[in-house]
């Protein structure tokens, strides 16, 4: 039989003794409920007890007895059964009385009492009388009551409904009927049990247990065992387990049948239930007149208190305390002591498992429990027995600091069970970065590769799931060497860049990269090629640039479309975005930008373009550093192996593509690396030292002059003849120009912006005498939108030239005579600066202006002559006017050409018309008017302009002869004296019928 060990988990508490005076009558039925206990008396009274189990109020429940109560728990009620007097003499009956604790009433001058809500009688006709065995009642839905009477007939009499209004059914139920003539056994204990909407009753006599189903109607029964139990000899568990003492053991019952037992020894008097905990009064073994009171721990196999006892009669549990009561009216009442109490007594004596258990089966928190799992894992630490104790420390994983079983097991050098303790915080998903850097680095120092394999790659099936700190793990793989752990991490966990350091970092395989990153999504295969695109183009230059052109167009270099951008649109990056990849490849980045201009023709960043472009084609030395290398000597180095596919196999560069042709092609297949960066090549798990021999490739001449033509065509593409914008920068083009001497480059600019005067200059400073002139000529028509100003700063030009330029000068004279863009003197100004020119030169030249100037001049004498005969005519008019009559002959109206009749107007310019045929305000000849009007008009004008200073002095500062200008003014009579101005009539004659001529 299993001895179990016995603790002092409860103490004693100072209420305890005798019962009060008041309750010294014995003791029939007790219960307990909402902060009370209540005791019925054999003189039908039931007494109330306060916390201190002092007398609060007494009652009387019933005439003659009480034999059941019961403290309900949702309403603050007391139900008992007890036998009162009838109205015939000597003739009791059994009542059922409900007791409403929250309404007091006086019962006479000094006591109070409850008020009684309802009695019912028990028995009834078809409920025939019999002993009362066991009463039971559960509270359904409030005010709904099931009130259950064991009978020692072996019935059960069941009264359900609101009892407090007598709105109730009742049902009769059968347990064990009599066999034989022999008696049925008396129901001893009764019990509920919920699950869910279900109701069940469990149901003891002295020879069978039963489980009635109370929802089925009528209820079933099932009978659980055929053996049964005394009345005090039973109770229900916390799990609505049915408990029956039996003399051999203990038994529990669930609703299928019986469960487990427990064997414990002496005769069973009294069975209870608190907290989990199993109360039991059971008889010595030695001495069955002596009892012991025991409080049983089942889960942890243990006896939390044990105290000799007399006879009880009660156990009642309230206020988180166990109280007992003795037939011989004394009290016993014990509370559990503190968590922290009763792990200190298993501390003390090393008992660490029944404290884990302890703590365990009282649901503490995990705080708590772990910090108990910790002493019992520092006493096996310092007992040596080091893999106990991790088992120990490992149960505390999120509750326990780490760094406290971390530092311990260093210091101890176990390195196994660091390592098991490490692997268990990972899989719980506890461990920092930190962790995993020693459990990795445990991993190494073990040399575990297995391990390592297992816990890198772990469950595979999981797809971005991690147990680890991602970037950790790839850096403490690095730094151990295991690389190609390492790229599984980063490959896996999706971190393109640590995947990619490692190949071209570690390991050297670029070829491998670039394809890696043409798997990309769009978006992050661009930003990746912006971060390590320059170490690619430094070793891979053509595969790197065919990869770019693959990524900025959509298509693959040879025109073939790519399928995964192909969608993209305007989604695609631009080019210029990287150029920083470049920085020492300015070749294949002009060869990156030629390619691209090829394909795209509309794209949004060709200015950048083109600008780029254009300063690569005018720099001075587009020198490209050299692949090359050199493997050291040292005698522990081997060749590296080939691990890493071909470059047919992996590279995005195909056979036929342009790009291909650009590399520089290597002539051993051994690594390769630029700029001083030796990559970390691995053969074997062992790095291969590599020496770098740096070294430019020079450009030749003609490459030079390749690129100029190349610069002046994209200047002449890139702004068409009908294009008004370029499609690159101007001002930047001129800066470039002038900073690298590129005058084709400048001519055709100053050019297209008609800075013809800049273009000049440019022939000028070179002394092209043979240019300048041509195009002069090109660009000093005026008819056909040039400038012919430009003449006269050429002829300037060859007038401040200390040489000989005669055969110059005449042919800028040509142009200058035939377009008359100079007065001869001015001609004659400019030319004379110069002391190496002749007369000679202007000669013919000057005979030809005197003999224009002289025709010029007989033409404005005959036109004076003429001028002053028409002015001499006028003023004879004028004056005859002034002087004589005039006769108007006209017999017709110069309107209507009708008869002239009277009334008629008759004007000086000798127009007659009718007064009819004319307007009522007209005061002028309606045919000569017109003509007037515009002369007015003209003089109005020229008054005006007399007056505008700035008109004029523009026009004298543009003309190439002021004098001729301001004779115009003269002549137009702007500087004469104003004139006040005259009537505007012009010689109105009105005749009427007693009008005559003059």
């Amino acid at each position: 039989m299993y001895q179990w060990r016995n603790f002092q988990f409860f103490e004693e508490k100072a209420v305890g003794g005798n019962v009060a005076e008041e309750l010294k009558e014995k003791l029939e039925c007790s219960t307990s409920g909402r902060g009370q206990i209540a005791v019925g008396t054999e003189d039908a009274s039931v007494h109330v007890l306060d916390r201190g189990l002092k007398l609060s109020y007494s009652f009387q429940a019933h005439s003659i007895n009480v034999q059941y109560i019961q403290q309900l728990k949702q309403r603050n009620m007391l139900v008992s059964v007890g036998e009162d007097d009838t109205s015939t003499p000597r003739v009791t009956a059994m009542h059922l009385k409900m007791w409403d604790l929250d309404k007091m009433q006086p019962e006479g001058s000094s006591t109070t009492g409850p008020a009684c809500v309802r009695s019912l009688k028990i028995f009834a006709p078809k409920f025939p009388e019999a002993k009362i065995t066991s009463f039971l009642v559960f509270e359904e839905a409030p005010p709904i009551l099931l009130v259950c009477i064991g009978l020692e007939t072996g019935h059960i009499y069941c009264i359900r409904g609101d009892v407090a209004r007598e709105r109730v059914s009742r049902l009769r139920l059968q347990v064990d009927p009599a066999v034989d003539n022999q008696p049925a056994s008396p129901v001893t204990g009764l019990g509920f049990r919920v699950d869910g909407a279900i109701l069940q009753l469990f149901a003891v006599s002295t020879t069978s247990v039963n489980l009635f189903d109370m929802h089925q109607q009528p209820p079933q029964k099932h009978v659980l065992d055929m053996l049964g139990g005394e009345g005090q000899n039973m109770t229900m568990s916390d799990n609505q387990e049915l408990v029956v003492g039996r003399p051999e053991a203990v038994y529990f019952y669930e609703a299928d049948g019986r469960g487990p037992c427990w064997a414990f020894d002496g005769e069973k008097r009294y069975l209870g239930w608190f907290r989990g905990y199993l109360l039991a009064v059971t008889a010595t073994p030695k001495k069955a007149s002596k009892n012991v009171f025991n409080i049983y721990d089942l889960k942890n196999k243990l006896i939390a208190y044990s105290v000799p006892i007399g006879d009880v009669s009660h156990i009642l549990c309230e206020w988180g305390s166990i109280t007992v009561l003795t037939k011989d009216q004394k009290i016993l009442c014990v509370a559990e002591k503190d968590m922290g109490s009763k792990l200190a007594m298993l501390f003390k004596k090393n008992l660490y498992t029944v404290a884990i258990n302890l703590v365990q089966s009282q649901h503490a928190d995990a705080a708590a429990t772990a910090e108990v799992m910790r002493k019992y894992g520092d006493h096996l630490y310092e007992k040596q027995n080091y893999g106990e104790a991790m088992q120990q420390y490992i149960r505390t994983i999120g509750q326990l600091e780490p760094s406290y079983v971390i530092q311990k097991f260093l210091d101890a050098q176990q390195i196994h069970n660091l390592t098991n303790y490490l692997e268990k915080l990972h899989e719980k998903g506890l461990a920092t970065a930190d962790h995993t850097t020693l459990l990795l680095n445990c991993y190494t120092k073990l040399k575990d590769v297995s391990k390592l394999d297992e816990f890198i790659k772990g469950d595979e099936s999981r797809e971005g799931e991690h147990r680890f700190d991602v970037e950790t793990a790839v850096r403490v793989c690095r730094a151990a060497g295991y690389y190609q752990h390492a790229l599984y991490v980063a490959k896996r966990a999706g971190e393109h860049e640590s995947y990619l350091k490692i190949l071209l970092e570690d390991l050297g395989r670029y070829e491998e990269a670039l394809l890696y990153i043409s798997s990309l999504p769009l978006y992050e295969e661009a930003v990746t090629l912006k971060q390590y695109g320059k170490t690619l183009v430094g070793h891979k230059p053509a595969e790197t640039t065919a990869a770019l052109m693959k990524l900025c167009t959509g298509s693959s270099s040879d025109g073939t479309e790519n399928g995964s951008h192909s969608n993209s649109g305007n989604l695609l990056p631009s080019p210029v975005d990287f150029v920083h990849v470049f920085i020492d490849q300015p070749k294949w980045l002009m060869k990156f930008f030629e390619k691209y201009v090829e394909q795209v023709k509309d794209s949004l960043a060709h200015l950048e373009i083109h600008n780029t472009l254009l300063e690569l084609y005018l720099s001075e030395d587009l020198r490209t550093p050299v692949l090359t290398e050199v493997v050291s000597e040292a005698p522990f180095v081997k060749e590296t192996s080939k691990e890493t596919p071909s470059l047919k196999e992996i590279s995005p560069v195909k056979e036929n593509d342009p790009f291909a042709t650009w590399g520089l092609k290597s002539k051993s297949s051994k690594t390769i690396v630029m700029n001083g960066t030796p990559p970390k090549i691995r053969t074997k798990e062992k790095p291969v030292p590599i020496v770098v021999v740096p070294a430019v490739e020079k450009e030749s001449p003609e490459d030079r002059e390749e690129r100029l033509k190349k610069a002046l065509g994209l200047l002449k593409n890139g702004w068409g003849p009908h294009e008004q914008q370029p499609r690159y920068d101007v001002d930047l083009a001129l800066v470039l120009c002038q900073m690298h001497n590129f005058r084709d480059g400048l001519l055709f600019l100053y050019e297209k912006m008609k800075l013809y005067k800049e273009v000049m200059v440019v022939y000028m400073k070179d002394g092209d005498y043979q240019g300048l002139i041509s195009c002069c000529k090109r660009l000093g028509d005026a008819s056909r939108g040039g400038d012919s100003s430009i003449w006269s700063d050429v002829l300037t030009y060859f007038g401040e030239r200390g040489e000989d330029c005669s055969k110059e000068v005449k042919e800028v004279l040509v142009y200058i005579e035939r377009d008359n863009l100079l007065p001869p003197l001015i001609v004659l100004q400019k030319l004379a600066k110069n002391a190496t020119l002749t007369l000679s030169v202007v000669k013919d030249y000057i005979a030809r202006q005197i003999q224009q100037e002289t025709r010029y001049i007989d033409e404005d004498r005959r036109a004076i002559e003429k001028y002053q005969e028409e002015t001499s005519t006028m003023r004879a008019e004028v004056h005859e006017l002034k002087t004589n009559a005039r006769i108007f002959q006209l017999s017709k109206c110069t309107a209507c050409t009708s008869v002239l009749d009277l009334p008629a107007i008759h004007f000086l310019c000798m127009h007659s018309f009718h007064q009819r045929c004319l307007g009522d305000n007209e005061k002028e000849c309606p045919i000569c008017a017109p003509a007037y009007r515009h002369v007015l008009d003209l003089k109005r004008n020229l008054e005006q302009n007399a007056g505008d200073h700035d008109t004029f002095f523009q026009l004298v500062r543009n003309s190439e002869d002021g004098f001729s200008v301001i004779a115009d003014y003269f002549g137009r009579g702007i500087f004469s004296k104003p004139e006040k101005p005259s009537s505007p009539s012009n010689g109105l004659v009105r005749t009427s019928t007693n009008s005559s001529f003059a």
